[in-house]
C-alpha cells in the first residue's frame, strides 16, 4: 500500500528526534523543534476546546511570522485546513475571502485588527478570531494568540493520512481569487522528494520515519535555513518553507512588514541562511542595490553560509542573476511554477556560467500541447501551453467551472494547466511566453509582455517594467510599457522603446511608453496588470 504523506506527523516525527534543533527564526526569537511542536499542539488544543474540529478551515491574514508556521502546523495537527488570506486586503475583500473559504477560525496580526474588526459582525461562519500580539490593543471578541498558547492543554497526536488539505487562494490576473485545493499528499509528492533527492535520501515509507530523515540530512551537512523573502501567504515563500521544514530544517523570517533587501543580507549573515526565496527581479534588483550600497560604504556581508537562491512567479532577468552571483559561491534556480501546480520547469545558473532569462529545462512530468490537445514537437516553433501532470491540486474550492477549465484531460491523464505559454526549443528546454489571459493582440499578432519587459528591462535606465495592451481603433490594442527609471536615471520615450529593437520582431516594439515613479506590484512580487492597464489608459486619455 502506498505511502499517504501528512505534514503534520512527520514534523511530530522530526521534533522528537531533533527536539534541540532550531525550527523557527525572525529576529532574536528562535523556536527549536520541540517548541515548535509544544506551541503548535497546544494551540491545536485551545482551538478543539473552543469547538474547532477535523476539517475546520483556518485563515491566517498574517505577515511573515514565526507564528504564521505555528498556526500551520496547529490546523494540520487538528487535521484543518489551512486557508492564506492577503495581508493587504480591507474589509470587502476580507469578506469575501473568508465567507468563501468557509473559514471557521482566523488568525491575524493586531496592525491588522481594524479590519477584522469592521467585519467580525458580518462573517457568521467564523467562530474564533485570535490575535496574534505586535503592540497593538486587542479587540473586542478575539482571544489573544499567547494567552491560548500559555493556558491550554496540549492537543494529543492523532493519526492522519494524506487526504487532509491546504487551500491556497490566489488572485490570478483576473477575477476574483479562488482557493487552489492540494491534498497533503500531494502536495508532498510535488515538494518534498526532490529537496531529500539532494542528499541521496528516498521519501521515507513512513510519515514517523522523517525524524530518521532529518538525522541523515544532517550527517550529510545539508540542513537548511531557509529564508522566504517573499510572503508565506502566497504559494513561493509557503512552499519552499514547506520543504525546508520537512527535510529537519529551519525557516527565518524577516521582521519588517515592507521588503528590506538591507535586513534580508543582514538575516543571511546573522542566522546562516543557506538558501531563500525570492520572486525574480522584483527582489533581486533591490537586492543587487542593497549589496552595492554596502559595498560604495566599504562593508561586504558574509554570504558564505547561502548555498542556493530560488526564483518564482516573475521574470528573473539574467543581468541580476550574474550580480548577485558574482558575490556569493550560490546558485540561482529560477522555478516555473504556479499555485496549481509545483515543478513545470526549472532553470539553474551558476557562477562563471551564462545566466539565461526564461528559458527552462522542462519537469518530468511536464507537457507542451496545442489548442487541438497535440503535444508540440521540439524545435517546430509552434506556441502551445504548458500542462503539468504527476501530484497536482484536485480542483478550486466550490468552483467545478473554473475546475474543469484548469485541471484537463490530455491522452487520458490529468494536467493542471494554469494559462502559460511556451515554446519547445530543439534540446528539448521550453521558452516561456507569458500568461495568456494578460496577451496583448495588435494588428493580428499575439504579444507576450513579459518578454517585451524582459527586452525593456535591458536599457541600463530601466529600472522595472510592465507591458500592456491598449485599445486602439487601429490595430486592435496597441503595446504600452509603464516603466520606471533608476534613480538618477533619464531616458526618452523612444530611447526605452527602441530597447527591444534587435531582441524582438519590430512589431513588439512598445507604441507607447509612459514614465512613472515606481511600478506597482503585489506584496510577492507579482505584476498587477490592471494597475498598470488603468495608468496607461489614464494617461493616454
Amino acid at each position: 500500500m502506498a505511502t499517504s504523506y501528512n505534514f503534520a506527523t512527520a514534523w511530530e516525527s522530526i521534533s522528537d528526534a531533533t527536539p534541540n534543533a532550531r525550527a523557527l527564526i525572525q529576529g532574536e526569537r528562535s523556536v527549536t523543534w520541540a517548541e515548535f511542536d509544544e506551541r503548535s499542539a497546544r494551540l491545536a488544543g485551545a482551538l478543539t476546546s473552543l469547538g474547532v474540529n477535523a476539517g475546520a478551515k483556518v485563515a491566517s491574514y498574517l505577515y511573515n511570522s514565526n507564528e504564521y508556521l505555528e498556526g500551520i502546523f496547529a490546523t494540520w495537527k487538528l487535521r484543518g485546513a489551512p486557508v492564506n488570506v492577503n495581508y493587504r486586503y480591507l474589509e470587502e475583500e476580507l469578506i469575501y475571502l473568508l465567507e468563501n473559504s468557509d473559514a471557521e477560525v482566523l488568525l491575524f496580526h493586531g496592525v491588522l485588527s481594524a479590519h477584522v474588526a469592521s467585519v467580525m459582525d458580518r462573517v457568521k461562519n467564523v467562530k474564533v478570531f485570535v490575535q496574534v500580539d505586535d503592540g497593538h490593543p486587542l479587540i473586542d471578541g478575539a482571544h489573544a494568540y499567547e494567552d491560548l498558547i500559555a493556558n491550554a492543554t496540549p492537543m494529543e497526536r492523532v493519526e492522519r493520512d494524506g487526504e487532509d488539505l491546504y487551500i491556497l487562494y490566489t488572485g490570478g490576473t483576473t477575477g476574483m481569487p479562488k482557493g487552489v485545493m492540494w491534498r497533503v499528499d500531494d502536495l508532498y509528492r510535488a515538494l518534498v522528494p526532490s529537496v531529500l533527492s539532494l542528499s541521496g535520501i528516498g521519501a521515507p515509507e513512513q510519515n514517523e520515519e522523517h525524524g530518521e530523515i532529518a538525522l541523515k540530512v544532517a550527517e550529510k551537512g545539508n540542513t537548511a535555513t531557509h529564508l522566504p523573502a517573499s510572503p508565506l501567504m502566497h504559494g513561493t515563500g509557503f512552499m519552499t518553507s514547506l520543504q525546508s521544514l520537512t527535510a529537519g530544517g529551519s525557516v527565518c523570517t524577516l521582521e519588517q512588514r515592507n521588503f528590506s533587501a538591507t535586513e534580508l543580507w543582514e538575516a543571511v549573515e546573522t542566522a546562516k541562511v543557506t538558501q531563500m526565496a525570492i520572486v525574480g527581479d522584483a527582489f533581486g534588483k533591490p537586492m543587487v542595490a542593497a549589496l552595492e550600497e554596502a559595498e560604495a560604504g566599504g562593508k561586504t556581508y558574509d554570504l558564505s553560509s547561502l548555498r542556493m537562491l530560488i526564483s518564482s512567479g516573475v521574470m528573473w532577468t539574467a543581468p541580476v542573476k550574474e550580480a548577485l552571483m558574482e558575490r556569493g559561491e550560490f546558485i540561482c534556480l529560477d522555478s516555473l511554477g504556479s499555485s496549481e501546480g509545483a515543478g513545470f520547469a526549472n532553470q539553474v545558473s551558476t557562477k562563471g556560467s551564462t545566466a539565461k532569462t526564461a528559458r527552462f529545462s522542462i519537469g518530468a512530468f511536464t507537457k507542451v500541447f496545442t489548442e487541438d490537445g497535440r503535444e508540440v514537437e521540439r524545435g517546430s516553433d509552434e506556441i502551445g501551453i504548458l500542462a503539468l501532470g504527476g501530484p497536482i491540486p484536485f480542483g478550486y474550492y466550490k468552483d467545478p467551472e473554473k475546475s474543469a477549465a484548469t485541471f484537463r484531460e490530455y491522452n487520458g491523464e490529468r494536467y493542471s494547466v494554469p494559462g502559460d505559454f511556451a515554446k519547445v526549443l530543439e534540446d528539448g528546454t521550453i521558452e516561456l511566453l507569458g500568461r495568456g489571459s494578460v496577451v496583448i493582440n495588435t494588428g493580428g499578432e499575439k504579444v507576450f509582455p513579459e518578454e517585451v519587459e524582459e527586452a525593456i528591462k535591458l536599457h541600463p535606465a530601466v529600472f522595472d517594467a510592465l507591458v500592456v495592451g491598449v485599445p486602439d481603433d487601429r490595430f486592435g490594442e496597441s503595446i504600452t510599457a509603464v516603466v520606471a527609471l533608476n534613480a538618477g536615471e533619464s531616458a526618452t520615450e523612444d530611447e526605452i522603446a527602441d530597447a527591444v529593437r534587435g531582441h524582438l520582431a519590430g512589431f513588439k516594439r512598445p507604441r507607447r511608453v509612459i514614465i512613472v515613479d515606481r511600478v506597482v506590484r503585489g506584496p510577492n512580487g507579482k505584476a498587477d496588470y490592471a494597475w498598470a492597464k488603468e495608468t496607461a489608459k489614464s494617461s493616454l486619455a
